[in-house]
């Protein structure tokens, strides 16, 4: 394999799929495996190089798949490891490389290696978790917090102890300090990797170890973008998480995990960071090649959308990037949809297309996300329509997940869009009908076909899949970059306003003659000029 085809995942776009509420092929109201594979047609013609499935493994659902009781099997809601097998034979026919979710830092607390630790102090899995006795008045060994809201201890009558859970109760954490976990999981992987996956997602990648000390976080003084729990209603974001997570240990087994990807050529990591100082974090796992392939951030998925947050945060990791690499991702199965947060409900062709090619057009991977190519909105749902139990804890002012995890619209006028033929898990909302595959895809102009036409675009341009990028000044509510490399030099313009932009350019310029028709604005001489939401891209002279 040459190096190209090894570093496929530099640059690449990976489009992520949330398995529940892709495709239901035995109609029982869930997506599953096999309606993956049969929609494989669809996503290799969003000229896309690979697919990221969210978790499939054996699991009690308590969080949909992210609370794993069984890391080597398919749940059967999901299918079977044959069905799996041949979903990845088919993706790679298809010149698809095939990414799964793996969530390392906690299981179920029905996996059977949690009942077993949970037996007793002195069990050959009684430190495989992470525990701790009561304070001498009762209560949890510190102030650490849960993600989904209050403390991230909870009480085991059998043990007499505190268990760790940084998310739901029903999560317990992992002991990272246990090199017997440490083994088993880098196991797992490798369990993966020896069926033919081509890489992993690694959830909440900042989390797998704890301060031995176990010491309390102070308070937050300082609210920062890109980290997790950042709202007023939730009482996470009032620390700053020194001590439950990104740990300096952390690195010694991204390393370990690095050494086993580098056993199988051509495979990729992508972690996902959220904390107080994520950019700089995201800096750390993807240098010296010898941790991360690849590292995200909550920044993009944050509701700050301005030309001058884009450019900081850009600018803030490229600073301290080194030899590192970056995956930008707007939306995702735990935020609302970007056309509903940076959008903010418009509904416009014209901003979606925007977001789309700023995300194509910076330096790193893409993350995109099921539905973003048909440009979705945030599902609204009612108080008993919700399963996520984020969002049912936390309504009205938060109201969870479930908005973005609605089954995909392929079909307008077939029931439940086409998604299948039984009630699905979560509805399909009415304002997703008119934006469903089938109304788009014979529309020329239509998001998605943007999406198709300028990722196959975005192909042939080396500048973007692996040039540097260097911010010019540029009009209020504008954002002006060079992207170069492999002896190609372009200039990429977008306006973020409602309002025609016009300037002159000092550099020396001219048209590319193949752009696809989303990109909009028009150069005149040394004039560029930009719709409302319009991108240019033209050619440097080098």
């Amino acid at each position: 394999m040459d190096k190209a085809n090894l570093d496929w995942w530099r640059g690449g776009v990976i489009y992520q799929i949330y398995p529940r509420s892709f495709m239901d092929a035995n109609n029982d109201g869930v997506g599953d495996l096999p309606g993956i594979t049969a929609k494989l047609d669809y996503i290799a013609g969003l000229n896309v190089d690979a697919i990221w499935i969210s978790p499939i493994f054996t699991s009690p659902m308590r969080d949909f798949g992210y609370d794993v009781s069984n890391y080597k099997d398919i749940d059967p809601l999901f299918g079977t490891l044959a069905d799996f097998d041949n979903l990845v034979q088919q993706a790679h026919q298809r010149g698809l490389k095939v990414v799964i979710d793996q969530v390392l830092s906690h299981t179920s607390d029905q996996h059977p290696w949690f009942e077993q630790s949970r037996s007793s102090r002195d069990n050959p899995k009684a430190d495989w978790y992470v525990w701790a006795d009561p304070q001498a008045d009762g209560t949890p060994p510190n102030n650490w917090l849960s993600v989904f809201g209050g403390s991230a201890w909870s009480w085991d009558s059998r043990r007499k102890q505190y268990y760790l859970h940084n998310f739901l109760s029903s999560q317990p954490d992992l002991n990272f300090h246990n090199p017997q976990v440490v083994e088993a999981m880098l196991d797992v992987m490798r369990f993966w990797l020896e069926r033919g996956v081509d890489g992993f997602r690694l959830d909440t990648a900042n989390f797998f170890f704890h301060d031995k000390l176990l010491r309390s976080n102070p308070a937050n003084e300082e609210i920062r973008s890109g980290a997790i729990g950042v709202r007023p209603d939730n009482p996470y974001g009032y620390q700053r998480h020194l001590y439950d997570k990104t740990q300096p240990e952390n690195i010694g087994f991204l390393q370990q995990v690095r050494a086993l990807m580098d056993e199988f050529p051509g495979s990729t990591t992508v972690g996902e960071i959220g904390c107080d100082f994520s950019l700089r974090t995201m800096a750390e796992y993807t240098s010296g090649g010898d941790k991360l392939h690849m590292a995200y951030s909550f920044d993009f998925l944050t509701e700050q959308c301005s030309p001058a947050f884009i450019r900081h945060t850009i600018e803030t990791i490229e600073a301290g990037l080194g030899d590192g690499w970056p995956c930008w991702s707007s939306g995702n199965h735990d935020v609302v949809r970007v056309m509903s947060r940076w959008g903010l409900n418009s509904a416009n062709p014209a901003q979606a297309k925007l977001f789309m090619q700023l995300l194509l057009t910076l330096r790193g991977s893409v993350c995109l996300y099921q539905g973003e190519e048909l440009a979705l909105p945030e599902a609204e749902l009612s108080f008993d329509q919700l399963v996520d139990p984020y969002g049912i804890r936390f309504w009205p002012e938060f109201k969870g997940r479930d908005g973005c995890r609605t089954p995909m619209p392929w079909q307008a006028n077939q029931p439940h869009a086409g998604f299948s033929q039984a009630e699905p898990w979560l509805p399909v909302v009415s304002s997703h009908l008119e934006l469903a595959v089938d109304q788009q895809d014979q529309v020329a102009d239509s998001v998605l076909n943007a999406y198709r036409d300028f990722l196959a675009w975005r192909r042939q341009q080396p500048a973007l899949i692996q040039g540097g990028i260097q911010f010019l000044a540029a009009p209020e509510g504008c954002l002006l970059y060079q992207r170069a490399g492999a002896g190609q030099r372009l200039l990429v313009a977008l306006n973020f306003t409602e309002q025609e932009q016009t300037w002159a350019l000092t550099q020396a310029v001219s048209n590319l003659s193949d752009l696809p028709a989303c990109v909009t604005g028009k150069l005149q001489g040394q004039q560029l000029n930009l719709p409302a939401f319009g991108v240019a891209i033209v050619s440097l002279a080098e």
